[in-house]
Formats: C-alpha cells, sequence, structure tokens
C-alpha cells in the first residue's frame, strides 16, 4: 500500500518512497496521471495522483500544465472522500482554474450540511482556505 490514510494519531496521509519520485520526475508523469484520473482502480490511486500533482505545483511545475487537467480533475467534484476533497482542494488553490470556484463552494456546503463521519482531519478547512485565495 502507497497510502496511509489519516488516523487518530495523526491527520494526515503519509506515502511511499515512489509516490514522491514520481512528483520529481515532473512533466513525464502527467500522461499517466491523466489516464489514472480517468479510470481509477480504487480511491487509494486517485488520492496517490492528486498528491502526485500537488507536490509537482509545490516542486514548481508550470500551472498551466495541471490546469488542462481540469477535465480529469473536475470528475471527483462531487466526491464525499475527505481525502481526495482535501487534495483536490489543494490543486485548485494553487491553480485557481476558474471553473473550479463554483466545485469548491459547492463541496464546502456540502460538507457544512452534512459533516464528514470518521474522517480524523476535516476537509473544510483546505476548501476554505482555496475560496479564500480566489478571492484574495
Amino acid at each position: 500500500m502507497t497510502v496511509s490514510y489519516p488516523n487518530q494519531y495523526r491527520n494526515f496521509c503519509t506515502f511511499s518512497v515512489n509516490v514522491y519520485e514520481r512528483a520529481y520526475e515532473g512533466e513525464k508523469q502527467l500522461p499517466r496521471i491523466k489516464s489514472e484520473l480517468n479510470q481509477p482502480k480504487n480511491e487509494e490511486q486517485v488520492v496517490e495522483d492528486l498528491f502526485v500533482l500537488n507536490l509537482m505545483l509545490d516542486n514548481g511545475i508550470d500551472t498551466k500544465k495541471i490546469a488542462e487537467m481540469y477535465p480529469e480533475l473536475s470528475k471527483y467534484n462531487d466526491t464525499k472522500s475527505p481525502n481526495i476533497q482535501t487534495f483536490l482542494a489543494g490543486i485548485y488553490r494553487k491553480t485557481k482554474i476558474p471553473d473550479a470556484f463554483g466545485p469548491l463552494v459547492k463541496m464546502l456546503k456540502q460538507d457544512s450540511i452534512t459533516p464528514q463521519k470518521d474522517a480524523h482531519f476535516d476537509p473544510t478547512e483546505e476548501i476554505g482556505g482555496a475560496i479564500l485565495d480566489y478571492l484574495a
């Protein structure tokens, strides 16, 4: 398993070393990520791919390259997974894709009305932060 999800002792995911190595390969990984987001095997794979995209953005990849993946990313706008929501909001926060603003507001509203059960962290923190960055 490459992802260790948040638990009662820590409120963040951890990943195996090979996930970090993928991020440092940069643009070469984008076709693979695009393909995996279109046909994921499971939630773990989606979380891993979103984490890699977040790391790429932190490492200075051109945000336009990630923004071009909005059709693949937007498939997860209605997810109930706090893990996917958190990483997706982080990507939207860093890329400021105009079309993603509405889905972020929808996620925040959805999570406010029906809080995540059994989540060891609150994805609304990242979602709200992304919205604030859009408004700044």
